[in-house]
This record gives C-alpha cells, structure tokens and sequence, in this order.
C-alpha cells in the first residue's frame, strides 16, 4: 500500500468503515495489524476517515498509534494498550478506557468529559489543554501529584 495515492487511500478508509466490526478485523488481520481491533468499532466520519488512512498508509510502521483527531467517543476501550499513543485532539466523550495502559500517551486538547479512566495506567502522560470534565480517574494511576491536582481543578473526579 506504500505507492497508494491519497485518493485511493481514502476510498479504502471509506470502504472499510462502511464494513461490519467481523469484516474490519478480517481486513485488519490481512494487513497485519489486528492488535488495532479497537478499529473495528470506529464510526464512519471525517475524523476516522483521516485516521484509518493514516493507519492503511503504512501498517509495518505502527508502533506506537496516531490517533491525532480521531473519534472514539462512547466506545468501550477497556483493558486496551495505547502506549506513546499520541491522542492530541481526540474525541473520547464518554469512552470507557478501564484499565487500559496508556503510557507516554499524549492528549494534548482531548476531550475526556465524562470518560471513565478508573484503573489506567498513566505514567508519564500530556495532558495540555485535555477536557477532563466528569472524567472518571482512579487512584494510583500513574499522575504526578501535580497532574492530579490540575485535572481536578478542571473537573476530573478521582475514586478513591
């Protein structure tokens, strides 16, 4: 898929969001990346549109997701391994990311309100203009103390 043209490529990221989630991971696992199956449950909009090109264009070269933009808002996501993901300006209103690991991971500009966090694993992770309204964290979650006064400040909720 290394000389697709971008139209293609987004004829391709269009086709595959228009599939069922069984379709998605049998193309995924075509490709080689169905550890991504998180993308199976992606809705078909302009975000993931931009998102599953960025994923189809060089599937060896995804250690580490680009999720930059992308709309998983509402999804369950649990228990899900998103380290150095990088999630700057991603929609995850609402999303269940319950003990997901998801460290190094950037969220610059996110919107987290009203996701629940609890039991995730965030060490050493950005969260520089992040909407964190409502959001569900847990207590030992990796935040520096810093961090987990500034995200209350803002509206995050911790469990103790």
């Amino acid at each position: 898929m290394l000389n697709i043209s971008t139209q293609d490529l987004r004829y391709t990221a269009i086709q595959f969001l228009e599939q069922s989630p069984p379709q998605r991971l049998q193309i995924l696992r075509q490709l080689g990346i169905a550890r991504y199956e998180f993308l199976t449950k992606m809705r078909l909009n302009e975000a993931n549109i931009i998102c599953i090109m960025r994923f189809f264009k060089y599937p060896s070269q995804l250690k580490f997701p680009n999720l930059i933009g992308a709309d998983l808002s509402g999804l369950i996501l649990d228990g899900l391994n998103f380290i150095r993901a990088n999630l700057s300006g991603a929609n995850l209103q609402g999303s269940s990311l319950i003990n997901a690991d998801l460290l190094f991971a950037n969220f610059t500009k996110a919107d987290l309100r009203n996701a629940d966090l609890q039991g995730t694993t965030l060490n050493e992770t950005i969260w520089l203009e992040t909407l964190v309204d409502k959001c569900q964290l847990g207590v030992g979650t990796g935040l520096t103390h810093l961090q987990r006064q500034e995200l209350q400040l803002r509206g995050a909720r911790f469990n103790s």
